[in-house]
């Protein structure tokens, strides 16, 4: 199957808001993600190449927006039924490998996949302190292998600019990945 790539920012569009389960079944809102200064969605899954690609520096970014009070929380939205990799328990194995320091959210019934549009994983989502969207570009430049480790963090850079300035940059590269694997219709 073709890697897929993310739309392009439209910027100011809003946040839909959701309420999901972390992998211990408590539930997460929008409102209880979302950062003093920014907020970072991110759809991902376990299995993705792309994902495993770029998990590792996703947490250190990751940590480093918390820091500087971005929310950040990730979501699983693929058919789990039908890629078993993607289950909550694979889900919390490849949560504690790479530290993750932000909820891992299940969106079993694929709602909040649909509402923000997700195209694939990794699609990252920044939306500015009113919850604006501000970012909708990759991670780095990465595919299914590691960047290079001087290479640009694109992630990184956006949202702290937004942090900074309330305005995620004009010029965004697609984030590239796997294909959300959606439940069939019955």
């Amino acid at each position: 199957m073709p890697a897929l790539e993310t739309p392009i920012c439209n910027f100011g569009w809003s946040a839909p808001d959701f309420s999901l389960p972390d992998l211990d079944g408590k539930m997460h809102s929008l409102a209880d993600i979302r950062g003093e200064t920014a907020t970072l969605i991110m759809f991902i899954c376990n299995h993705c190449p792309y994902v495993k690609a770029v998990a590792e520096r996703l947490v250190a970014d990751a940590k480093q927006l918390q820091s500087i009070g971005v929310g950040v929380a990730a979501i699983m939205s693929n058919d789990w039924q039908a890629y078993p990799a993607d289950a909550p328990d694979k889900m919390r194995a490849f949560a504690a490998e790479h530290g993750f320091t932000f909820p891992y959210l299940i969106d079993e019934s694929q709602a909040v996949a649909r509402a923000y549009d997700a195209i694939c994983t990794p699609d990252f989502f920044g939306f500015d302190a009113d919850l604006g969207l501000q970012y909708r570009g990759r991670l780095d430049e990465s595919r299914t292998q590691p960047a290079a480790p001087g290479a640009k963090r694109e992630l990184l850079e956006a949202m702290r600019q937004v942090v900074e300035t309330g305005q995620g940059p004009r010029q965004q590269v697609a984030s590239m990945g796997c294909s959300i694997k959606w439940r069939q219709a019955a």
